[in-house]
């Protein structure tokens, strides 16, 4: 879902949407004029990444939230990090939420943007 987040500065942070608005696995897609933003709820806590993906500019945050499999020695697929990623739709490029690392290509990454909640909101620090 997006939305458009109205532009109320708390001691440089930007209002982005109420805590209730962002589950996990359901990232929130706000914009703010013309850069959007996903803002997503992970175990402990909050990440918010720019929807726009590295590779290829592809809404990033509108693919799936999930887990990879981890490289092992042996013919196997070992499945972790379940809820940390986020996959591109357009071509399945991986992405740590938290940082933004991209799991393909080490030299891309998501833009992040540090996330404060104050009470039940959520606000963006969009200046870095």
């Amino acid at each position: 879902m997006t939305a458009t987040a109205a532009a109320a500065p708390v001691r440089g942070r930007t209002f982005a949407c109420k805590v209730d608005e962002v589950s996990i696995g359901q990232p929130r897609i706000v914009a703010f004029g013309r850069i959007s933003i996903g803002i997503f709820q992970l175990d402990d806590g909050y990440a918010a990444l720019l929807n726009i993906c590295p590779h290829r500019a592809g809404r990033l945050c509108e693919g799936p939230v999930c887990g990879t499999t981890r490289q092992t020695d042996r013919a196997e697929f070992v499945y972790e990090r379940a809820g940390e990623i986020v996959r591109c739709a357009w071509h399945g490029w991986e992405f740590e939420i938290r940082s933004g690392k991209c799991l393909v290509d080490d030299r891309l990454k998501a833009k992040t943007f540090p996330v404060e909640v104050a009470g039940d909101d959520l606000y963006l620090e969009l200046g870095r």
